[in-house]
Parts: structure tokens; sequence; C-alpha cells
């Protein structure tokens, strides 16, 4: 072969790799084993140039660590169930496992001529029975530790689908699918029981050194750890309402207490009043994001209860449902402090409540400039105040009040206490939380407790394309567990999705069984899992994926933990978080050892590849998106400027979706390999273009030209044979530095620099062979197949893909000579080599036999020669 031709050569390579199972991971205790894992994807049907990026950078990983003597387990599968199954086949009238397993197939076919060093014959899908029949007997194994419960909870629900959806799933108050109004409706579900995990949870993130900080921080939030006050209001009328806060140092400011419309008082209230009934029903249409809840108009409805205020001296409070609390969070219920907190400011204004400033500047009164009537408004931030006052914040956090302004003083300053019942001069929110808290233990009043914002995982979902929750309902026994014998408990094929709801719910004959209890006749559970659950134990089924149980102890006490593990950031919180307590359900169940309670050692988050969208203007203003062959110099053929907007996200809708087939078709592999990893960091964003796709796979020709002369070459040496070897070496040291570090794009920056010299130097025939053999080890992870190629073209040993990574001989590295600029003035003017080791003053005497810096000193004496060994020249004259 004389040129290089993508087709012919990617194809001959992943056939000699299947043969010789070069890939296949086998337990051994001979080598170090390395587990890389990329977060496996969901079968749209489609993969696109971001699956290309994630997958490639951990096949670099994958082959460097097999050809440094590591048994490498390098897996993949398919993240299988969930809605968009669900929705197709109501779309298309087809089915669910046909439509994902058609997907699965185009993927595959699309994934393996990219080359990857994966273990195929590991690949499971999670909606293979086999896959979720061991993840029935995990939560058989998890509901007898009691780490899962039932119990009535509030969810999100669309009356259209009729399902319950999750928080991500609501947008604007709507089901993502159906568009209908979400309504917060209360349903018997099941839970596991994470957040008895919370501060376990928690504290282990200090451990994981090799995380994104940024990561850890997102989880540490999303925890969220808190110190507060658990304290109860008396009723005026008899009985109690406890609430829990944060801040309590805000307590003597309290205007009102609010309870949720799923509070017990609230049902107890609704039971007896119509009307009552009537706003509890209006607030459970509204969703339960957070988000939701900020954007919707805050509603109160005054129950006509009044509560004694903890504090001595101190007026009643009105009791209110309000939309805005949910059950869930705290004990459903708050008392608002409309002086510092903007929500509970605009309740307050809406039913006229009062407003009570519970902190002051220090000496304030005498060291301002605004009118008396606007002072006196200052403290509760009034929007008038704001609007003339430009630097007047217009929200209130007492440790954030960093402005610029007579009135408030910077973060801290010294702030006036004004509790009413600590008397100190505080200087920080959390010393003023401390001494309410101190002062209400010892009055009686509360009790200062640590809270956890994290809340109990709900796995129950209302669909079909899941996997089935392995209980029955007997009236006889109750909720009992399937015995494990039975499982899998499949899904019925034969299901209909022409009628809104879960399919499982009609069924004449999937829900009918025999309590595995008593023996009488039963109903199955028909609620499934929720997809976090398919995809938080994954990791650990790839150890033994065809075993009978869902791991077997040898294979998971050999190849956990996930050594590199590499996905996006937007599974920092969710994915991860469920990954890490199931680890720690799995070994309290016996499935996974103690050593493996943190599943990943080390995660990478990679960017997103992107692409310029190319827009028009359309009739209505709106933009028309144009396909990128569409476009020549920023004109369409009729001649129409486009507009370019560079760097997006790849989107069908917006036409700037680079399709991988295409580029495969076109320059092969191995080019869009090495393209995705040299552009940029692999954890910012990478831009594809044409021409920069061209770019490399010309250099990639021009490698395969330059190898195919110098396997020509005879074995005669040459005058630059020590020169290339040290390049080589230096070369060698470089790219295995880059590679262990994600430094990829630095890595192929150091292997264009090698090529130039390989393909420039004047060394004779072994060296440059040597050289070239080096190149082809050093480029292999990201370009196995020309790699394979110049390798054997070569006269390599085997495959290169099994070769031991060549090693840099570090005496190689000491450089004999230093080349110094020499700068005159500040400019610089030429250059010297000199030996490494040479002083200051023969670099000196070397500086001033220089033309140039004789005809520019012309007969004077410098003023200042100021020599940096080893580095630079500089001359004053």
């Amino acid at each position: 072969m004389t040129t290089y031709t993508p087709s012919e050569i990617e194809t001959k390579w992943q056939a000699a790799w299947a043969d010789a199972e070069t890939f296949k991971a086998v337990r051994s205790a001979d080598k170090p084993k390395y587990y890389v894992l990329e977060m496996f994807p969901y079968p749209s049907g489609r993969i696109h140039m971001g699956h290309v990026r994630n997958y490639t950078m951990g096949d670099v990983i994958a082959r460097y660590k097999l050809a440094t003597g590591h048994n490498v387990l390098h897996p993949m599968g398919w993240d299988a169930f969930g809605m968009p199954a669900e929705n197709a086949a109501m779309a298309s009238g087809g089915h669910p496992k046909d439509w994902t397993y058609s997907n699965i197939a185009d993927m595959r076919a699309q994934m393996k001529p990219l080359g990857l060093s994966i273990d195929w014959s590991r690949e499971f899908a999670t909606c293979d029975p086999e896959y979720y029949g061991q993840q029935q007997a995990l939560f058989i194994d998890f509901l007898s530790k009691g780490l899962i419960y039932r119990k009535k909870a509030v969810v999100n629900w669309d009356p259209v689908d009729m399902t319950v959806l999750a928080n991500e799933q609501v947008i604007d108050g709507r089901g993502w699918r159906s568009g209908a109004d979400v309504e917060r409706r209360e349903l018997v579900q099941w839970f596991f029981k994470i957040s008895d995990y919370s501060e376990e949870l928690l504290s282990a993130i200090d451990s994981l050194d090799n995380w994104p900080a940024k990561v850890k921080l997102m989880q540490a939030n999303w925890i969220g750890k808190s110190r507060g006050l658990q304290f109860a209001f008396e009723r005026t009328d008899g009985g109690e309402i406890a609430v829990y806060t944060t801040r309590p140092d805000t307590l003597m400011g309290a205007s009102f207490v609010g309870i949720s419309p799923d509070h017990p008082l609230a049902k107890e209230l609704e039971a007896k009043d119509d009307k009552v009934a009537a706003f509890c029903a209006q607030c459970r249409k509204g969703g339960t994001t957070a988000e939701a809840i900020e954007k919707a108009e805050k509603l109160g409805y005054d129950t006509g209860l009044t509560v004694k205020h903890p504090l001595a001296g101190q007026p009643d409070l009105p009791v209110y449902i309000a939309n805005f609390i949910l059950m869930d969070y705290g004990t459903g219920a708050i008392f608002g402090c409309p002086a510092h907190d903007q929500r509970d400011l605009d309740f307050c204004r809406k039913y006229g409540l009062k407003v009570t400033q519970v902190f002051s500047t220090l000496g304030a009164s005498r060291n301002h400039d605004l009118p008396d009537e606007l002072f006196a408004k200052s403290a509760l931030y009034e929007k008038e105040v704001h609007d003339e006052y430009e630097n007047f914040p217009p929200s209130y956090e007492l440790y954030e009040r960093i402005v610029d302004t007579a009135l408030v003083p910077p973060k801290n300053e010294e702030v006036e206490y004004l509790l009413g019942f600590a008397g100190e001069q505080l200087q920080t929110g959390e010393e003023a939380v401390d001494a309410a808290i101190l002062y209400c233990e010892a009055n009686g009043i509360g009790q200062g407790v640590t809270k956890f914002r994290l809340r109990d995982w709900g796995l129950s979902r209302q669909r079909y394309w899941g996997c089935p929750i392995p209980v029955v309902h007997c009236d006889a026994c109750g909720v009992v567990p399937e015995k494990k014998e039975n499982l899998p408990v499949e899904l019925p094929y034969d299901v209909t999705f022409d009628t809104p709801g879960n399919p499982l719910d009609r069924h004449p004959t999937w829900r009918n069984c025999a309590c595995p209890s008593c023996g009488k006749p039963a109903l199955r559970e028909t609620d499934t899992m929720d997809t976090f659950v398919d995809s938080s134990w994954y990791y650990a089924r790839f150890t033994a994926p065809h075993a009978a149980t869902p791991t077997v102890a040898e294979d998971a006490a050999y190849w956990m933990n996930v050594d590199q593990y590499i996905g996006g950031i937007e599974h920092a919180i969710l994915h991860l978080l469920y990954s890490r307590f199931f680890a720690r359900a799995m070994n309290i169940t016996g499935h996974l050892p103690d050593s493996a309670k943190e599943p990943f050692n080390a995660l990478f988050t990679q960017g997103m590849v992107t692409h310029e969208i190319y827009q028009t203007s359309g009739a209505d203003g709106r933009p028309v998106y144009h396909f990128p062959e569409d476009v020549t110099d920023g004109k369409l053929a009729d001649g129409t400027d486009v507009e370019i907007v560079p760097s997006a996200k790849m989107s069908k809708s917006k036409k700037n979706v680079v399709d991988p087939d295409d580029i495969l078709a076109k320059y092969g592999a191995d080019t869009a390999r090495w393209f995705v990893l040299s552009d940029s960091p692999p954890e910012r964003d990478v831009e594809w273009t044409a021409s920069g796709a061209e770019a490399t796979h010309k250099h990639l020709s021009r490698v395969f030209r330059v190898v195919t002369d110098i396997a020509a070459m005879d074995d005669a040496p040459g005058a630059g044979d020590e020169d290339l070897l040290r390049a080589m070496h230096k070369a060698i040291h470089d790219v295995t530095m880059g590679v262990e570090t994600f430094g990829f794009n630095a890595a192929i920056a150091k292997l264009y620099a090698f090529t130039n010299v390989l393909a420039k130097a004047k060394a004779g025939g072994a060296a440059k062979r040597q050289a070239a053999k080096v190149l082809s080890q050093l480029m292999s992870p990201m370009t196995p197949h020309l790699s394979e190629e110049i390798w054997t073209m070569l006269g390599g040993d085997g495959l290169v893909a099994n070769a031991p990574w060549p090693v840099a001989d570090e005496a190689m590295l000491v450089e004999d000579t230093v080349t110094m600029p020499i700068q005159i003035n500040g400019k610089r003017r030429s250059e010297i080599v000199v030996a490494a080791d040479a002083d200051k003053g023969a670099v000196e005497e070397i500086v001033m036999g220089l033309e140039v810096v004789q005809k520019a000193l012309d007969g004077a004496v410098p003023k200042k020669l100021i020599v940096v060994p080893g580095r630079i020249v500089n001359i004053v004259i």
C-alpha cells in the first residue's frame, strides 16, 4: 500500500483484534488490573460526535494501560429503559422493546468502526431480563436489610400521561411530554433510604481525591448539611406546630407561621371547610420542583388559627396555609421573617402582615444621608430605596452585605444583634445562629439539631418500560417480596399504548400470580423502577455480566473499583450520588467488598463537541437554520448572507450536527479520534470544523508517507542519529505525561513536533526506523489502526496494541547544549548555543564576541550585562 487508505486499514486491523481477542478481559494474578469505564449511552438510535469524543478518551486510557502491563477491563453496555421508548411506541404504534433493540444494533454498528478497545463479550442492556432480574434480586436483598420502604408521598402527577414525573420532567409546571398542568398528588411509593447515609456520603467526599472539585462541591450542596433549631409553636387553641429553621437568629422578626397544603393540620381543616379544601386543591395543581415553586405566585389562606410566639412579650402569630411550602422539606411548616427573606416579604406585603427588622448596623442612625422616612424603610430593603439609591442592595443576608454605602457595613464589620434575648454584638451570621440556638436551648424553647437537604430516593414509576418492582400484594399476607427462584419478573410483551397510563395496570393476566408466602391468588406490583436504579450498579455488573447472581465475589474483589470513570458534568449529582449509595447498599447486602463503597476512584468530566450554526432570518423574524454543506464562504447558493454562530452545542433542530458515519466514510476513524482529542483540553468544549478534520487527515497521510519512506531505507548510520534518538526519548517522556494527566491535546502537540523532527532528521535508516516504531507506539492510543499499519510496515513484532509502552531513557533527556536568546535593550537580536553547564563568564565572553553585539555597542561598554544561566542574556547599552 503506497497511499493512506483508512477504509482498508481500519477494517483489517479491527478484524485482527477481534480474531486475537486482544481486548478480552480475564482475571489474572500476574498483572495489576485497570478498570476504565465511560458512562454508558442511552440507545437513541444514533451516536454523535460527543460519543466519539467520550469513548475515544476512555480508549486512549485503556490502550495506554494495556501497553503499560495492566490487565484492562473496558466494557460497554446500554442504559436502555425509560420514557423515550414508550413515547416512540405511542407515536409509531410499535413496541418499546423492538425500538430499543433496533437502536442498540444501529449504535453498536456505528461504534465498532471507531476501533474502541472494548471487551464486547461483556455487553448488556439494562432492559435484558438477565440484567434486570439481578436488579430485582438486589431490590429483595435491600428490602430485607431495611434499605427500602413504602410510604405515602406527595408526587408530581401528570393527569394526561397518568404517571409520576421526576422533578426534572416538570417544565414550567407542565409535564415534559404531555404539556399538561402537573398536579401534586399523594400516592404510596417505594423509597430507598438514602437519607440515612447523608453524613457518610457527605464526609466521604473528602476522600475523592481524583474527582473534579466542582463535582464534589455540587454533591456536598445537594446533600446540604445544616445546623438549625427545631422547636414547636404552641397553638392558642391547643396543640403544636413543629418547625425546623436554619435561621433561628431571625425568630424575633417572625410575622406568621405557614404550613404546607399537605400538612396534617391543613388536611384536618380541609375536611371541615370547603374553602380550605378548594384552596388546597388549587395548590396541589402546582409542581413540586424548586423552580416551579419559585416562579409560581405566592398564595396563602388565613386559617384563623394563631400560635404563641416563643419569645416573651411578643404578639401571637397568624397561621397560613401557603402554596410554597412542601411537606417533604423540614416539618412541612415554617415561620416567615419578611425583614430578612424576600419571599416572606412579598407574602407579608400581599396579606398586610407586619414586618419586624431584626438586625441594624451599629451607629447607623447617626451615619446616613437618607431622609428619616426612607431610613426607616431601609432595613426592609424597600424597592423605593433601591430605586433611589442604586448602590442599595435588593436583598438581605447578614454575612453577604458587601455594598458601597454608609448604611450597610462591609463583610465582617460589627453589627448589633437585636433578637431581644442575646444582647451581644456579633460579627457574622453563623455567630448569630449559634447564639440563638444556645439561648433557645437554655430557655426550653427548642433544640439545636443537624439536618440534611437530601431526601429519600423515590423509585416508583407508573410506566411500562422499566424494571418491574418484584413484590406481590396479597390480601392475607400484605406486601410480599417475590421468591428469587421466580426471578426475573419479566415484562409482558403483549401490551398496548393506545390509552394513557401504565399498560401493566390493564394487562388481562400479568398482574395475577400466587402469593410467594401463602400461595393464595395475589396481584403483582405494577410500578416499575426509576431508570436511575439501572445505572446505579451497572459498573458492578460488568465485573461478572453473565453470572446467576448480581455479582461474583472473586470478580468484584478483583475488578472493583472503577479506576477511571468518564462522563458529562450533567451527571454530577443524581447518577453519581445514587451510584455511591448503591455501592454501600451492595456492600451491606454482600454483593460488593468493603473496598468498593466508593465505586469510582477517579472521575473525569469531558467537554462537549460543538459546531457552528448557520442561520438566516425568516419572514417572521425567527431564525432559519441551514446545513453546513449548504453554506459556502458565508453565503447560501442564492447569495444570501448567513449569520454564523460559533461553538454552539450540536442540535438536530439547528442543523449543526455532524454525523460520525459521514466523517468515518470520508476520512476514517483515526482522523475523527485524533481531531476530537487534539483541538482542546478534554475538559473543555471542542469545536468541530471541516477544515480541522481535513488538516488532521492530511497530517496522518503525511505520517504514512514518512514511515513508508523510512521503511525503504537501509541500515546505514547517519550524522543525526544521536539528535533523533534524543528527540525520540523526549517525545516518549512528554507524550506519556500528557496521557497520564488527561492532557491529550498536549500529547498530540508533542507528536506533531516529533513527526516533523523525524521527517527532517539527517539520521540513518536504523535510527529512523527505531524512532518511527516508537512514533507508532505513541500514536497507537489515539490512532490505533494507522499505528498497527506502520508498526507492521517497520517490522514490529505482533500487534502494536500488545507491544510494551516505550520508556524514556533519563540520560537522553539531559540536554548537552542549550540555546540562549540575546536581547539588546529588550529586543531579541541573536542567539547562541552553549554547553548546558557553561558558567556565566564563558557565556559573557561568547556574547561580547558576537558581531551583532559589537556593532550595537559601537565601541562603548554596556551599562548592564545580565546572564541568566541556561536561559537568556540581556544587554543594556
